[in-house]
């Protein structure tokens, strides 16, 4: 019970009423989630659909050069991120102009009809169809890997806003477990056929379709309504999330923040949806925080997971496991490992041991795992033992080390990256911003997928040069982050820029902006000119509605 109440343990910025942590917030959290699924799915089945006998039979991959095949393989993968680079950034006007809620409605649109493109190819149409149908998919991933974190983020009251962020990450894994086992089941169960690879692509028609109709019942986030003139409406939303009424102080202060918020915007850069894009071109400071922001993403994928999560089969070969059925096993271990470590992440680490703790322990865990297998390839070169021969001790070894990197990596790397680059822009970019942040993600994921088969073809024997070079770019994330991640744990979203002050080390950058926050709630308290300003702002969203009706 202890452990219990720990792993859920809030760390609250000022006095929260319980009503605040309520079923409204976390189910609409969860149909924003269902985005995550749709980008786990993917993860975890296409990797392992493309060497299924049947899909190679199909479309003649049976019969090409090791050379030519990896060429294929790496086509079919990547395309999906260039869709998805595209689409975090062509959904940006979508999600400023229309809200979050239009614009998440909209790329589940666009992710279903790459679905049934996806389904179209066969001998006669070649590849060129399922080409197409995966920039789709990856344009409407790469629109709800943009909007869905920020909508999460902005409904979200700050003491369980990792919690829920981290719901999204949690139905990435989910996805990505049933993908990675889909795979296996198709196998072991179905005759060769072209069912076998066409179901894992059909079940992707599940988490789309959910999203859509989900869209269609949830609202509108308070803080987009306030900041495009809708005050009223944004108000009953605010409400209507926290389960407060207007006479609260909890509300009201969070009210004047919001309030403060898009002031501050309307009287620096304006409110234009092009606004953003200017003040980010004109700001050093913004300029240098994305830099960091989209940098992120390069120590993600310098882990290796990206190259695990579409490439297992290779992965698990150049450990020595052989055959289709046993690498698709060993990936499904894999997709549980990442899921139950997802769980912890979510349930312990995020909003106790904090962002920072969280990946500087993951990098160090990562390292020595690939360090690990980097020796176990060079030296056993396991990719030379007989076909349908056992692993002998020290492969096994490496397997263990294999499953536990993937325990260090999801319990750390796999979404903290996203919490942080939520959090840490202020409302009046934040959308901008996060389009830039989501097209870095997919931009260095390409990279990856597209030439990890070619990366463990040539370097070293079975591709050992290739777990050194995670090994060290892991090692040398430990101290990137030491240097530049400050903690975002329970941080309002508008004093986030505090972080980032100049003189205040990263280290030292939470403890400095919490003990700002008491000064302004204390100030808050004390006057009563700012317990007047929420009943202001209600009668100009009064007097904004009654001036729309006399206009009708």
């Amino acid at each position: 019970m202890a452990w219990k109440i720990r792993a859920f343990a809030r760390a609250e910025d000022r006095p929260t009423p319980k009503a605040v942590y309520n079923l409204r917030v976390y189910c609409t959290s969860l149909v924003i989630a269902i985005a995550g699924a749709m980008i786990g799915f993917d993860n975890g089945f296409v990797g392992g659909t493309i060497v299924l006998p049947s899909f190679m039979a199909e479309f003649g991959l049976n019969k090409l050069s090791t050379p030519e095949l990896n060429v294929v393989s790496a086509n079919i993968v990547s395309t999906f991120q260039v869709g998805c680079i595209f689409g975090s950034l062509f959904v940006y006007p979508v999600g400023h102009i229309y809200g979050m809620r239009r614009g998440l409605m909209l790329s589940s649109g666009v992710f279903l009809i790459g679905c049934i493109l996806c389904m179209l190819p066969g001998v006669a149409r070649g590849l060129a169809v399922l080409y197409v149908g995966r920039v789709f998919v990856g344009l409407g991933v790469g629109a709800t890997s943009n909007l869905g974190p920020i909508y999460i983020s902005e409904i979200a009251p700050p003491p369980i806003r990792g919690q829920l962020l981290a719901m999204y990450d949690v139905l990435w894994q989910i996805g990505s477990l049933i993908g990675f086992w889909i795979n296996y089941a198709v196998s072991k169960t179905l005759p060769f056929s072209s069912k076998q690879w066409m179901i894992p692509f059909a079940l992707q028609f599940i988490p789309g379709g959910l999203l859509f109709i989900g869209t269609f019942f949830i609202r509108d986030s308070p803080r987009w309504l306030m900041m495009n003139g809708d005050v009223q409406k944004g108000l009953d939303n605010l409400r209507w999330f926290r389960k407060l009424d207007e006479t609260d102080e909890y509300l009201r202060f969070e009210i004047a923040q919001i309030e403060e918020a898009i002031e501050s915007r309307a009287g620096t850069i304006g409110l234009g949806v092009w606004a953003p894009v200017k003040a980010v071109a004109r700001s050093p400071r913004i300029i240098k925080r994305l830099i960091f922001s989209t940098s992120l993403f390069i120590w993600q994928n310098a882990s290796g997971i990206n190259a695990v999560n579409y490439y297992s089969p290779t992965i698990f070969k150049s450990l020595g496991i052989g055959g289709t059925n046993s690498s698709l096993l060993s990936t499904g271990i894999f997709g549980v490992l990442k899921t139950s470590g997802t769980f912890l992440w979510m349930t312990f680490l995020v909003e106790t041991t904090g962002r920072r703790l969280t990946l500087m322990i993951g990098s160090v865990g990562v390292s020595l795992c690939m360090y690990f297998l980097g020796a176990y390839v060079k030296i056993a070169n396991p990719t030379h033992q007989a076909a349908g021969s056992s692993l002998d001790s020290a492969g096994r070894a490496a397997q263990a080390f294999f499953y536990i990197w993937t325990l260090f990596y999801s319990a750390s790397w796999n979404w903290t990256p996203w919490v942080i680059n939520a959090e840490i822009y202020d409302q009046h970019i934040r959308t901008f911003i996060q389009a830039i942040n989501a097209a870095a993600n997919w931009f260095w994921s390409f990279i990856m997928v597209r030439f990890t088969p070619q990366m463990f073809a040539s370097m070293g024997a079975s591709g050992y040069g290739a777990y050194f070079m995670f090994a060290s770019l892991s090692t040398l994330g430990i101290l990137y982050v030491f240097l530049l991640v400050p903690e975002t744990k329970g941080i309002p979203l508008e004093m986030v820029d505090s972080l980032f002050t100049k003189g205040v080390p990263a280290w030292r950058a939470h403890s400095y902006v919490l003990n700002q926050e008491s000064e302004v709630k204390r100030e808050f308290d004390a006057s009563p000119e700012e317990k007047g300003a929420v009943e202001n702002l209600e009668h100009v969203g009064d007097d904004a509605n009654e001036g729309d009706h006399e206009k009708a």
